[in-house]
C-alpha cells in the first residue's frame, strides 16, 4: 500500500514499500529507507505505539537517516495501513499480544534480515516499546540495543475506567462471556489524532499534532479508534508479566528507556522502577514531555536525540 504524502509531511525520498504476511496470513504494510550520510551505522527498526502509522514517523525517519542509519518500519496488525481484524476497521483489536510477537518476527525475517545492514537497533514507542520489552528477554535477539520511548509497562490510572484490579477482572469476565470485540468502556470509533489540540494528552507541540491530524483527515483509513475489551485483556495480561519485579533480571539486550514527566497515557513511575532494576539498561526522564516524546516540541526532541546519540556514540549531527 502506498504511503500518504502531504506538503507538510512528505514521504522521505527513496522509500521502498510493500506488504508481507504474518504467521497467520494477516497482511502487514512496511517501508524502508537507506541512510543519507556516511558512515553507515546499520539499521534502526522503528516500532509504533497503538493506533499509529508509518506516516507519523517520517520526521523520525529523516532524523535517523541523517545519522547514517538505514530505517525499516511497519504497521502492526489491525492498525495503520495493515490489515484490520474486525468488520469495524476502527476497533483496536488483537487476539493476544503473542500475535504482535509473531508480527515482529515476520518483519525481521521477511523485510529486515534480507535487505538491511546490521547491526540492528530497535527504536519503539509505547505499545511498540512493550512488545520490544517482551522480546528483550528472549534467549536470542535480533537487536544489539533497544531504545524505548514512553514504553507501556503499565497503563496510567487516568486511562483506566476502574481502579486496579477491576480492569483486569472486568476484561476477563467480559471476554469469557464472548464480548471481547466490544469497545472498552467509553470507547468509540474516533481516533486520538482526530481530537482538538487543546486538552490532548499526546504532545504539547501544536504544529506536529496538527500535521498528524491532517494525515488522518487525508486518509481516514489510517485512523484507529479505542481498544476492544479483548485488546485490554491481552494488554493487562502482558503488563502483569513485564512489570513483575523479577522481569528486569531476564532482560538480555541493553535498554535505554525514556520516560515523559507529563505522561497521562502510560505510567512514568513504572518506567522509572524498571529502569532502576535493569542490569543491562538505564532510564532518562524528560520532565516537560507528554506521552509522544518523538512528536514533542523541538526542545524535548533535542533532549531525546542528544541522549540517543550519546548512548550510541554518535557525534556531530546537524539539526
Amino acid at each position: 500500500m502506498d504511503l500518504v504524502t502531504l506538503a507538510k509531511n512528505p514521504v522521505p525520498s527513496g522509500a521502498r514499500t510493500g506488504t508481507f504476511r504474518s504467521y497467520d496470513g494477516v497482511k502487514l504494510r512496511f517501508a524502508r529507507w537507506e541512510g543519507t550520510r556516511e558512515p553507515a551505522r546499520g539499521t534502526v527498526c522503528v516500532f509504533q505505539g497503538r493506533s499509529e502509522f508509518i506516516e507519523k514517523y517520517f520526521e523520525v525517519v529523516a532524523d535517523l537517516r541523517r545519522r547514517g542509519f538505514t530505517v525499516a518500519t511497519f504497521d502492526w496488525r489491525g492498525q495503520g495501513g495493515s490489515e484490520r481484524l474486525l468488520s469495524n476497521p476502527r476497533k483496536g483489536h488483537v487476539r493476544s499480544f503473542g500475535d504482535y510477537d509473531q508480527d515482529l518476527a515476520a518483519f525481521m525475517k521477511e523485510v529486515v534480515l534480507p535487505n538491511c545492514p546490521p547491526p540492528f537497533i530497535a527504536l519503539a514507542h509505547s505499545m511498540g516499546g512493550h512488545i520490544l520489552l517482551r522480546n528483550a528477554s528472549a534467549p536470542q535477539s535480533w537487536f544489539s540495543r533497544i531504545v524505548l520511548s514512553a514504553p507501556m509497562i503499565a497503563i496510567s490510572s487516568k486511562e483506566l475506567s476502574y481502579p486496579p484490579p477491576m480492569p483486569r477482572l472486568y476484561s476477563e469476565v467480559l471476554c469469557a462471556m464472548g464480548l471481547g470485540r466490544m469497545y472498552a468502556p467509553g470507547g468509540s470509533d474516533r481516533a486520538l489524532d482526530e481530537d482538538p489540540f487543546e486538552g490532548n494528552v499526546l504532545t504539547s507541540d501544536r504544529e506536529r499534532y496538527t500535521r498528524n491530524c491532517l494525515v488522518i483527515e487525508t486518509a481516514p483509513r489510517l485512523g484507529l479508534g479505542s481498544p476492544t475489551i479483548r485488546w485490554v485483556r491481552s494488554a493487562l495480561r502482558s503488563i502483569a508479566t513485564v512489570s513483575a519485579p523479577s522481569y528486569a533480571a531476564q532482560v538480555k539486550v541493553p535498554l535505554l528507556l525514556f520516560a515523559a514527566g507529563m505522561d497521562q497515557v502510560v505510567s512514568t513511575t513504572a518506567i522509572e522502577e524498571l529502569g532502576t532494576r535493569l542490569k543491562v539498561g538505564s532510564h532518562i526522564l524528560i520532565p516537560q514531555a507528554r506521552h509522544e516524546i518523538l512528536q514533542e516540541t523541538d526542545e524535548v526532541r533535542h533532549d531525546f536525540w542528544a541522549a540517543f546519540d550519546s548512548y550510541l556514540g554518535i557525534d556531530g549531527i546537524a539539526p
